[in-house]
């Protein structure tokens, strides 16, 4: 009887544990997905990243986000608020730029800039941003990717990250 009883002990005391565990699994998968404006760097280098958006009081333009080689960053926390973002990207150790059409301020330090007209005239410089149409989703997920069979001309998709 000795050795019968323990196996139905360990049993009996695992099985709790294992409804514990599984049951916290579930309620992990139904959390909510985080939503956010993140930026990946799939390049070795340190990149630099400035974003624009409309908010309710016009145009702003914030930088510099500093992403090292191969990590990401949150750019915006919580639901996106517009459909449309903008980005401009440089690497730090090289010299690229992703960019895009858009014109808009920046500064050489961090920045909260109001308005993207008159950059120069204000104290500021001009960029050119690439415009991400999130399509309304809440949450957004750009990758700066190097694309060495174009000459090293880089690329940045982006991509509903839910």
């Amino acid at each position: 009887m000795g050795s019968a009883g323990r196996p139905r002990l360990r049993y009996g005391f695992a099985m709790p544990l294992l409804t514990f565990a599984v049951g916290f699994v579930a309620m992990v998968a139904a959390s909510p997905a985080r939503a956010d404006f993140r930026v990946c760097n799939a390049t070795q280098n340190l990149v630099g990243v400035g974003i624009g958006y409309r908010a309710k009081a016009g145009w702003i333009t914030e930088g510099w986000w500093h992403i090292e080689g191969s990590s990401c960053k949150t750019l915006i926390e919580g639901p996106l608020s517009s459909r449309f973002y903008y980005l401009y990207a440089e690497d730090a150790e090289r010299g690229g730029r992703w960019d895009g059409p858009i014109n808009m301020c920046v500064a050489e330090k961090e920045f909260k800039i109001a308005g993207v007209s008159d950059c120069v005239a204000r104290g500021f410089q001009r960029a050119g941003f690439q415009e991400y149409d999130t399509g309304e989703q809440a949450s957004w997920m750009v990758q700066l990717t190097d694309d060495p069979a174009t000459g090293g001309v880089p690329a940045a998709p982006g991509t509903n990250s839910q």
